[in-house]
């Protein structure tokens, strides 16, 4: 990617068109992922949150096939953090990302030309890698690593209900999130 060559990010895209039509999502399923995004901007508009949540299950979806090879069904995505780049930057983003689990039988493969190389890892070795200067990973990626290894295993993050708050990260604090994240993990490691 132009904007973050060299850099580990979890499979993903922006919401296409062909994301605004076709899906036949249960109206349960829309109601619970408006109610997890009601704190972002899916639910400005309340009227409309049922539909953008099923975008963005569409568009998460789509994403999955096109990238990894891998077919999920909708109800087996889990709203887990919204991430949004500050005004004045070349590009801006507004991510959602989801959490979920994958069968045993399932196998991600790398069908991707958005990135030279697709594998999966483990999150413990992701983090220390990364902490050890072997990976690069963007704030919200290492950020919601550090969220998952703190709960534990995907099944628990899944069962858990979380207010989810949009993050803005102004550049200029980019540097402080990762001076934060090293001391905590410092901390952290004195602890284990």
């Amino acid at each position: 990617m132009d904007f973050a060559a060299g850099v580990i990010a979890f499979p993903g895209g922006r919401v296409d068109g062909v994301d605004s039509s076709g899906w036949e999502f249960s109206s349960d399923l829309l109601e619970a992922h408006a109610a997890a995004w009601e704190r972002t901007s899916v639910s400005h508009d309340l009227s409309e949150a049922s539909d953008k949540a099923g975008r963005l299950i569409a568009a998460a979806l789509r994403e999955l096939a096109e990238e990894c090879d891998i077919s999920l069904e909708p109800g087996a995505l889990t709203p887990w953090a919204n991430w949004i780049t500050s005004e004045g930057l070349p590009k801006r983003f507004d991510t959602y990302f989801f959490v979920s689990t994958l069968a045993p039988n399932l196998q991600p493969r790398h069908v991707t030309t958005e990135a030279s190389d697709s594998h999966w890892m483990p999150v413990r070795q992701l983090i220390e890698e990364e902490a050890a200067g072997m990976l690069r990973l963007l704030p919200p990626t290492l950020a919601i690593l550090d969220e998952l290894f703190e709960v534990g295993a995907a099944k628990q993050a899944i069962q858990n209900r979380r207010i989810i708050e949009s993050v803005l990260l102004r550049p200029d604090s980019i540097e402080e999130f990762y001076r934060t994240r090293r001391a905590l993990r410092s901390v952290r490691d004195l602890k284990d």
